[in-house]
């Protein structure tokens, strides 16, 4: 069978019609990202996406993945889409700033903005729910039997019971990102851009920002501004939302690194299982703090 990534290179050749050279880009765990240029200056971002990753719950379909990302990039908020190749993206390669936690932190204002643009453009070609794709990942983990962290079926009647209280107040769900980890914004140009559309979907946005707040170790504070800067208002409702989905991204995400590492062709740079570690420690932590339950009442009204 040929290689997918050299496949993939040559035809980026030929679209280009001259020959180009690839640097990998590290940092995401499941496809393979290049920097592709040619001798005289041009350059592009080359995805070339693993099916693996959507055949065990890890990312989209590819024909998904592919659309949501051509519906970003026209909000101006992803990356442009240059051309569609079999099973992989010529992308805008955008030149700017990688994020890491602290400057997310620093830049709560601009990334509401990124976020509520991309919300605000056309629905993507499916839907996700976090509870979905926690319910799957734990059946691929019993499947598999893959070890989930002691305890971690301990809270499925927490799980079950955030999920009923997100419920009572119906939120009008839009195209979401799903898995924005510091990594995935990037600041170019005075403005914050928003790549890699592996688990987007449409969905409650209350969640990206939890999400966002997971990813980037926002505290109690960095939670408020945030809803308060994307929402434009206070309201202890949805700032009680979005911390709930932040215990949510810990608990469901702690399994997307225990699935990759068991299913998937792992990185031997990268610990899957500290990962899980840390997020699993992040959830428990919220979900046995003292204020968990004044934080559910909050939620439900």
């Amino acid at each position: 069978m040929p290689d997918p990534v050299a496949s993939a290179l040559g035809l980026v050749a030929s679209w280009a019609g001259r020959p180009v050279t690839h640097t990998r880009i590290k940092g995401g765990l499941s496809h393979y990202i290049a920097r592709v240029e040619t001798d005289d200056g041009d350059r592009w971002l080359l995805r070339v996406l693993d099916p693996k990753i959507a055949a065990t719950g890890l990312g989209l379909p590819l024909n998904q993945e592919i659309a949501n990302t051509v519906v970003a990039a026209g909000t101006g908020v992803g990356a442009r889409v240059l051309h569609e190749l079999p099973g992989a993206l010529i992308l805008e390669y955008i030149d700017g700033l990688t994020l890491d936690a602290p400057a997310v932190r620093a830049r709560i204002p601009q990334v509401a903005q990124a976020a509520r643009a991309l919300h605000a453009g056309p629905r993507f070609a499916n839907d996700f729910s976090i509870f979905r794709k926690y319910d799957g990942f734990v059946a691929l983990c019993r499947e598999h039997d893959l070890p989930m962290p002691d305890g971690f079926t301990d809270w499925t009647g927490a799980v079950r019971a955030i999920k009923e209280t997100l419920a009572k107040r119906h939120i009008t769900d839009v195209p979401c990102h799903n898995d924005l980890l510091p990594e995935n914004f990037i600041e170019a140009q005075d403005r914050v851009r928003i790549v890699d559309y592996q688990l987007s979907g449409n969905n409650d946005p209350c969640f990206e920002l939890g999400d966002i707040a997971a990813e980037a170790s926002f505290d109690p504070d960095d939670v408020e501004r945030l809803t308060r800067a994307y929402f434009g208002t206070h309201d202890e409702a949805l700032i009680a939302r979005v911390r709930l989905n932040v215990i949510m991204s810990n608990l469901t995400w702690t399994l997307w690194f225990v699935v990759h590492h068991g299913l998937v062709a792992q990185q031997r740079d990268f610990d899957y299982n500290a990962e899980a570690a840390t997020k699993y420690a992040k959830a428990t932590g919220d979900l046995t703090d003292p204020g968990f339950g004044s934080l559910m009442d909050a939620a439900g009204r």
